[in-house]
């Protein structure tokens, strides 16, 4: 009866508030095509007010190399490494989010690893060079490696020339990034940034940027800025170069994901709102009376907790979330529809880093009355009376059409079910030539040093030396980093016991100047706030932290810990400099003892 109750309210609310008054909330799950973009279909059908999901992520980032390199999810192949003499990971800490890159992956590359990170991560910590800079001075870093790139003879000039427009409107600036300016507000030692410089400019290199840099005030220009390293030095289009921040590996496969998410049923007058708004919209009744929730859980991860929590609270807001477990979004919910997990139905999956595909085979049925979420979608069109048949599509057909449209030479004719067999496959047996014809999806075709788009949406047209101002031991705020942690890349398994346990309880990471300046020792509890919230944490004492700069690692559910509360309530929502995306690492939090 729960299809048929939530059928009827539904459209009873869709008839008397419009369908904008529809709003549902997203990500990507397990990165299974079918479970990840299907259920899309029926809300682009009923015209449905969407959260869009890459603002609480990186949308930032995404904007800004659209901006640059009229793509932000073509990166390099992970198998030309063969081929560097340097890796520049700026802003990613594989040890935590990619184990796999950094215990196998960077320890291949035959040349230097740099990494540049405000924290001392294992990845940083194993690298040839670790470049600790304060946050937010990023932009400023970047020019100072282009000036010493520049001394160095490393700019490739008939590339500029050749397939760049605007190098010019940045050439004063390049020039006024001295070494000892960019130490001064970086951090970084001056002799540092030349060796830097100097095993970059010895090429081919490659440029990781993780998604964490661009997840701060100004990390649209940051990506911006750090894109210059590959443009100016001609590290593209060639073995052992390239810059990365996404791989869409399916799309490369030649897979119609836009089909899978029936892009064709998106209507023109759709509302789409930012993560960072959505506490605030949501409070207010008039404009949301329907909430769907499936593949996340908002009240773990989303900014301004305590306002969502308030508006989830909404007596007139009518609640449904699809989730495999109770969550703390499923408790505020008037419907709960459990879904399926991961091992109970077919799909395809992907890397978004390595560019390999997967079948993800069906090892059980659904426990219970759970369904995947496509199924749950199909049942809630049915029981609406809707007609469209792009609603009603079966998994064993969109597998197949899918499988079809797989390039022959990555996928060799092969049928899902000999996908199944095989396990998982790359796309080709050599690496890919991203880039190669050095034709970009700019309106000039080439990379946009000067971007006029950039400059219509209100922005600068070439990238920044911008920076912001580090807290100091007068104002007595600190700047709070909330990263994956090594047992949870996010809050998707914060409830298994065993990840619980490894964890340990939830701390803030000091360092020991800060520490003894508040007159806080190790294991002591701690309280952390601001103005959107509150909470306590355990002190650590760690000197891989910079002064005046906090930790504490993301990933846990509020109604788990002891005070049920978690990091992101104190997660202001404030938005990045490009996409209304979040800047969580700019959260400013004060700390006393307890």
């Amino acid at each position: 009866h729960a299809l048929s109750d939530i059928a009827g309210k539904v459209s009873e609310n869709l008839k008397s508030y419009g369908k904008q008054s529809l709003i549902h909330t997203h990500y990507s799950g397990t990165l299974s095509l079918i479970a990840y973009l299907f259920p899309n279909r029926l809300f682009n059908h009923l015209g449905a007010s969407q959260v869009d999901p890459d603002t609480i992520c990186n949308a930032a980032g995404h904007v800004a190399w659209h901006y640059q390199f009229g793509n932000s999810v073509m990166g390099f192949d992970p198998r030309t490494i063969g081929d560097a003499k340097c890796v520049l990971v700026w802003g990613a800490n594989p040890s935590h989010s990619a184990p796999h890159a950094h215990e196998h992956w960077l320890p291949s590359c035959p040349g230097k690893v740099i990494v540049i990170d405000p924290v001392k991560t294992d990845t940083a910590a194993s690298a040839d060079l670790h470049l600790q800079l304060k946050p937010g001075t990023d932009a400023v870093l970047a020019y100072a490696l282009l000036r010493e790139l520049k001394r160095m003879g490393a700019f490739d000039e008939s590339f500029i020339a050749e397939h760049t427009i605007g190098a010019e409107e940045i050439a004063a600036t390049i020039e006024q990034a001295d070494l000892a300016y960019a130490s001064d507000i970086t951090g970084v030692p001056a002799e540092l940034i030349t060796e830097a410089a100097a095993a970059y400019a010895a090429g081919p290199a490659l440029l990781w940027c993780g998604q964490g840099l661009q997840r701060q005030a100004l990390g649209g220009n940051i990506m911006r800025a750090v894109g210059l390293l590959p443009t100016m030095t001609g590290n593209i289009g060639k073995p052992g170069c390239g810059f990365y921040y996404l791989n869409y590996t399916p799309a490369f496969a030649g897979i119609d994901l836009d089909y899978v998410a029936g892009a064709d049923l998106v209507q023109e007058d759709t509302v789409t709102v930012s993560h960072m708004d959505f506490a605030e919209r949501l409070l207010a009744p008039d404009e949301f009376k329907t909430l769907f929730v499936w593949n996340t859980n908002p009240l773990a991860s989303a900014p301004e907790q305590t306002r969502l929590r308030q508006a989830f609270a909404r007596e007139d807001l009518f609640t449904v979330v699809i989730d495999c477990f109770a969550t703390d979004s499923s408790a505020y919910a008037d419907y709960v529809l459990p879904a399926a997990s991961f091992l109970e139905f077919d799909d395809l999956t992907f890397s978004y880093f390595h560019l390999h595909m997967g079948a993800l085979a069906k090892a059980r049925e659904p426990l219970g009355e759970s369904l995947p979420n496509q199924e749950i979608c199909r049942r809630l069109a049915k029981a609406m009376d809707l007609d469209e048949p792009l609603l009603f599509e079966d998994d064993e057909t969109l597998l197949a059409k899918m499988m079809t449209e797989i390039a022959p030479e990555y996928g060799n004719g092969m049928s899902f079910d000999d996908l199944k067999v095989k396990g998982h496959f790359y796309l080709g047996d050599t690496p890919m030539p991203m880039h190669q014809d050095l034709a970009f999806d700019t309106p000039s075709g080439k990379i946009e040093i000067a971007s006029q788009n950039a400059e219509t949406d209100g922005l600068p047209r070439v990238p920044q030396m911008t920076y912001e101002a580090h807290p100091n031991d007068g104002d007595g705020s600190f700047r709070l980093l909330s990263p994956a942690s090594k047992w949870r890349l996010n809050d998707s398994y914060a409830n298994d016991e065993h990840l619980h346990r490894l964890a340990g309880p939830a701390s803030i990471h000091l360092n020991p100047q800060d520490a003894q300046r508040l007159g806080i020792e190790d294991t002591q509890m701690v309280r952390v706030f601001n103005h959107s919230g509150e909470l306590k944490l355990t002190a650590t004492l760690d000197e891989s932290v910079l002064p005046n700069t906090a930790l504490s690692h993301k990933g846990r559910w509020p109604s788990l810990e002891s005070d049920g509360c978690s990091i992101n309530f104190v997660h202001t929502a404030k938005k990045a400099d490009m996409g209304e995306s979040t800047s969580v690492h700019s959260t400013q939090v004060n700390i006393e003892a307890c």
